[in-house]
């Protein structure tokens, strides 16, 4: 079936039409790439045709590439990719020169792009080629190049032409941000020309204007917008850029320096010269393990889930009422973003002062989105209403999910349920947001355990995209379905994990910050620490996290395991209970008293590591090296996954690098610990695992699975993998 339709109209316009079958949005194949360059040929040939308008059958233009089309190249190695992104660039050239002659830029024919709707990636890069573009007067369209998002760049000619179009700092947002805009501010960026009611019917009035094509970068004098590297300001624009990236990424990203290195490379040479650097950039990334991994996690896996790939059978969840118990924090920001979804929600406390304070939190927020011009009024009318602050368990008579977060002690949840379940419907499902207590055990005090299960939101609920999802030991079916399509309706991410002290992500996030924190105690420098975990991507180092999520809770933690564990409690976690227990005895609870391992000015901003901490636990004469550190708090997180995975916790690897990446910030370039371990191989794994264990003890014991992987040179996506292949 045709990708890409041509109609010659008696106006001379020839209105090229993409159309995917069966897709509700565009993707460019190679089959498409290729119609498109035979219609745009044709229409080039023919004497008849004055101008050409690209546009789009469905309500969108485009969401990007057919990410089959990158692996078929990356099948054939780096000249594959080469050869195969040269294609695609000779293509667009051939659109952008439209038969002007080489020398003069003489003759030729216009070209407009006409985009009903959202653009993203290629679906703005083939735009970007055109002569001039169109765009519906949509607020909820998008334009954007989000490729840095999932560890690539713009490869077909996007980084630069837009470098070309806005100069290197007006383009940085798009490409090394991946920011995406409404057309009305992407004509104010000048990324776009026109915003009109009926795009194609203004590209045709364009196209036969007679209008001037020339790009200016084809034009003889051209100019790069703040100027090239070598031109006083330029060299200070490119001295920032470099500056900006590394302060965002630490080196850790290998897509951002090589989208770098091509517009530094290909600001210094002419136009053609210039689509080769970055092809050869774009090449380098896709070669790069970590694009694989970063588009398998972050994009097929993480859309795989979204769309219920472990859902079980069950019919239609969507939920119309829910209710939500407790006020505080993190209640009011599950009603937030429930009554932001469209759903109704009783919002419970026990004083009807603190339910208003709940719903106070949602007024907050969209009164900080309105001054910002992200929200109206309005809308905030309309979402608020569907909040019902009240201390009335009566309210609930018609709710289909409750959402308990109340304090997290087991009588007090134990209480709530029981009040609860006397006063909703048989049918209803009860769900607790607990982050530490067992599902099974607070599922005893249920009447109906198999509809009870656990909705683990992590703070601050509106800004946090992962919701963990937890199976009691007699969760069913429906009660799955219902978290499922829940978290569907209010547009999160889910993991689904069975029930096991800590779940998943604590379980691996919390040996990251025990680590951190047992590298002071043994004397190595604060700051080698939380750097070392910079320098792997991680967003925050593990003692500036630990001041973020407070000590306080660490401490809380500690006694609660060791209460449970008993006997079993590990010994070794004795040097980081002292010094959390020390912190503690000082009222340095962290970021929420202004005081933990780190200082702070009285409006809460951070100002450097704590000087006392030294007199705690003295630094050592010799420190480790930044590679040891950072094995010791990456081993200590991906070992948790897979003693999670070998244990049943983990059902699929996939959840595991997308709870990873979205839950704590694990190392996105890695594309997650399964995807990480990947990457090193089974082999060194197991052999690292040995040495660090050796070294520093029983915790970094490789696990069964992992020395049986090692055993037989298999990966855990080739093993467990089989619905998740990079791309």
């Amino acid at each position: 079936m045709t990708e890409f339709t041509m109609e010659k109209g008696a106006d001379g316009v020839a209105i090229i039409t993409w159309d995917l079958p069966g897709r509700s949005m565009n993707v460019l194949t190679l089959k498409g790439a290729e119609e498109l360059e035979a219609a745009v040929t044709d229409a080039l040939a023919d004497d008849a045709v004055k101008g050409i308008v690209i546009t789009s059958g469905k309500d969108s233009f485009a969401g990007g590439m057919d990410l089959n089309v990158l692996a078929g190249m990356k099948d054939n190695g780096a000249e594959g990719v080469f050869d195969g992104v040269m294609q695609l660039h000779n293509m667009l050239r051939k659109i952008e020169r439209a038969g002007m002659e080489p020398k003069t830029n003489k003759g030729g024919k216009p070209i407009a792009a006409a985009l009903p709707g959202t653009a993203m990636g290629i679906g703005l890069e083939l735009p970007l080629a055109c002569h001039r573009i169109f765009v519906a007067d949509n607020p909820k369209a998008k334009l954007g190049l989000p490729e840095i998002m999932v560890g690539i760049f713009p490869g077909s000619g996007g980084t630069t032409r837009l470098v070309r179009k806005l100069g290197v700092m007006g383009a940085s947002q798009y490409l090394l941000q991946g920011k995406s805009v409404d057309p009305k501010k992407a004509k104010s960026a000048g990324i776009i020309d026109e915003v009109a009611a009926d795009p194609v019917a203004a590209a045709k009035e364009w196209v036969l204007s007679g209008p001037k094509i020339v790009k200016p970068w084809d034009e003889k004098g051209y100019k790069m917008p703040g100027g090239a590297p070598y031109h006083p300001a330029g060299f200070q624009t490119f001295v920032g850029a470099n500056a900006m990236v590394n302060g965002q990424t630490w080196g850790a990203f290998p897509a951002a320096k090589a989208l770098l290195s091509a517009v530094y490379e290909g600001a210094m040479v002419p136009f053609d010269t210039a689509l080769k650097i970055e092809a050869r950039w774009f090449t380098n990334v896709i070669m790069n393990p970590s694009s694989g991994a970063m588009i398998r996690s972050l994009f097929l896996n993480k859309e795989a889930l979204e769309k219920g790939a472990n859902r079980p059978e069950a019919p239609d969840q969507t939920v119309k009422k829910v209710g939500v118990m407790g006020a505080g924090m993190m209640g009011a920001g599950i009603a937030l973003v429930s009554a932001q979804a469209g759903i109704e929600v009783v919002l419970i406390d026990q004083k009807q002062e603190a339910a208003d304070k709940g719903k106070a939190y949602a007024e907050s927020y969209f009164e900080k989105g309105i001054k910002r011009g992200k929200s109206t009024p309005e809308k905030a009318e309309a979402v608020l209403k569907k909040i019902t602050a009240t201390t009335d368990y009566d309210q609930l008579k018609d709710a289909d999910l409750i959402i308990e977060a109340v304090f997290e002690d087991v009588g007090v949840k134990a209480e709530v349920t029981k009040n609860v379940e006397a006063v909703v419907p048989e049918d209803c499902i009860f769900a607790t947001n607990t982050s530490t207590l067992p599902i099974s055990d607070l599922a005893k005090a249920s009447k109906r355990p198999e509809q009870f299960i656990g909705i683990h939101f992590f703070s601050p609920v509106e800004k946090m995209a992962l919701v963990e999802i937890i199976k009691g030991n007699e969760t069913g079916d429906r009660a799955v379905a219902k978290a499922l399509d829940y978290v569907r309706q209010i547009r999160k991410s889910p993991i689904v994990v069975n029930d096991a002290r800590f779940f998943y992500a604590n379980r691996c996030i919390i040996p990251y910050l025990n680590e951190g924190a047992r590298m002071v105690a043994e004397g190595v420098e604060p700051a080698l620490v939380d750097n070392a975990a910079r320098l792997l991507g991680m967003p925050v180092g593990p003692l500036q996290l630990i001041d973020e999520t407070s000590i306080d809770l660490a401490v809380k933690i500690a006694k609660a395991t060791k209460e449970a564990l008993g006997d079993k409690y590990p010994a070794d976690n004795k040097p980081v209970d002292d010094l959390m227990f020390a912190l503690y005895d000082q009222g340095r609870l962290g970021r929420k008293s202004n005081a933990g391992f780190y200082s702070y000015d009285e409006k809460g901003k951070r100002e450097g590591l704590w000087e006392g901490l030294d007199d705690l636990t003295p630094t050592q004469d010799d420190q480790p090296d930044v590679t040891e550190v950072q094995h010791r708090l990456m081993f200590a997180q991906v070992l948790e996954a897979v003693r999670a995975l070998e244990e049943g916790v983990l059902e699929d690897i996939r959840e595991g690098d997308v709870g990873a990446i979205l839950g704590w910030g694990f190392a996105p370039w890695s594309g997650g610990p399964f995807s990480w371990l990947d990457i090193l191989g089974a082999e060194y794994a197991a052999e690292r695992c040995d040495q660090l264990a050796q070294k520093f003890g029983p915790r970094f014991s490789c696990p069964d699975l992992l020395r049986d992987m090692a055993s037989k040179g298999q990966t855990f996506y080739g093993r467990f993998g089989q619905n998740a292949q990079a791309a």
